[in-house]
């Protein structure tokens, strides 16, 4: 790197920096952050518990954003300092250039979060996993796809908990459905909508021959109580029955788990991981809410694609993801083009680079339709 070069990348970094503490809107969140913690500070803080936690939960949640670019801001005045010397000690240019490629992963970063600024995108969500057809071979990928998720969200530090799941027949499951709750779940869950292609030499084939399996995810944010969604009892068809899997002799012995279907869409939701049938409905009524609204919202957005010519995004339907075992090993993700050969890696829950190539992609798709609109 010459001196010229560092001068162009220091004044690139602090453009990047400040384009970004804007658009984050930094100094709104630091000023919720001071707010929040003067309530916090009051003796009859904890008199109410459970607004307590609410406000613990948002202070925590305004911290991810301004502490880590606090942090990135910092890194930037050190880079900005060490540009200095560099100046005049060309001896710091190997150094400076060294801490130019962190703090670019650093910037990196912060931009995905700009990137997740949907109405919903920092909220809790509901997760899908369903086997595709092929029986019991789809039913095994798609317990891999759940452990591999599961993994995904205990390295984020996610909580999830499963509120409904069927087993296949043999093995596997036919589907699951989760409650995840952590910053920003629904928005980087949002990116695996779709379907999920797995080949490998089958385990249940005893000519050990080549498979093809499909699974497709799905999600949708965990709405707030106070968003109005109507929904008709009249068109409503309750069913309970007795809860399948863990949970005890008590689980069984009841008709503890509730399924409801909106007759008027077709959307049929179910939860049977609470022992009280009077929580199973409370919780599958807010994943139908949560469904619906997504309806809702997908048919406006097909209707202002119509009117305005757009090309519409990769849908629920549309397969995203390869998983090769054999004859070779690759995972590829078929819109953005990252792919790796660690495929046990991923397996494992090390899917973060795909994720975060999946949300840019999806900013540059809406990037790409907002300029072609306005030409």
């Amino acid at each position: 790197m010459t001196i010229e070069e560092l001068k162009s990348k220091t004044a690139e970094t602090s453009e990047r920096v400040a384009y970004l503490a804007k658009f984050l809107k930094i100094t709104d969140h630091q000023a919720v952050v001071r707010d929040l913690e003067a309530v916090m500070a009051k003796p009859d803080f904890w008199d109410d518990k459970e607004k307590a936690q609410e406000t613990v939960q948002k202070l925590s949640s305004e911290k991810n954003i301004v502490e880590p670019f606090l942090a990135l801001q910092k890194h930037v005045d050190d880079f900005n300092a060490l540009s200095e010397f560099a100046a005049e000690d060309e001896s710091f240019l190997e150094e400076a250039d060294t801490a130019y490629a962190d703090l670019e992963k650093e910037i990196d970063k912060m931009e995905l979060l700009s990137f997740l600024s949907g109405k919903f995108d920092r909220m809790n969500c509901f997760f899908f996993i369903h086997a595709g057809a092929g029986g019991t071979e789809s039913c095994d990928w798609a317990s891999i796809l759940l452990r591999m998720y599961r993994r995904w969200f205990e390295r984020k530090g996610y909580k999830d908990e499963i509120i409904d799941m069927q087993p296949g027949d043999e093995a596997g499951i036919k589907s699951a459905t989760l409650r995840v709750e952590g910053d920003f779940a629904y928005g980087y869950l949002k990116c695996e909508r779709g379907v999920h292609r797995l080949v490998r030499i089958s385990p249940f084939d005893s000519n050990a021959r080549r498979h093809t399996s499909f699974a497709s995810a799905d999600a949708f944010p965990e709405l707030k109580e106070d968003l109005d969604i109507q929904i008709e009892e009249k068109d409503l068809r309750i069913d309970t029955y007795r809860a399948s899997g863990a949970g005890g002799q008590y689980v069984n012995r009841t008709d503890s788990a509730v399924r409801i279907t909106h007759i008027p869409t077709g959307i049929v939701v179910a939860c049977q991981m609470e022992r009280s049938q009077h929580k199973n409905r409370a919780m599958a009524f807010k994943m139908l809410q949560a469904r619906l609204y997504e309806a809702q919202e997908e048919a406006r957005k097909r209707e202002a694609q119509q009117i305005s010519g757009e090309k519409s995004e990769i849908g629920w339907g549309s397969q995203i993801r390869s998983y090769v075992l054999q004859p070779y090993q690759m995972v590829k993700d078929l819109r953005t083009g990252y792919e790796t050969s660690q495929t046990q890696a991923v397996f494992d829950g090390d899917i973060d680079e795909f994720i975060e190539a999946g949300i840019r992609w999806r900013h540059e798709q809406r990037r790409a339709a907002a300029e072609e609109q306005e030409a």
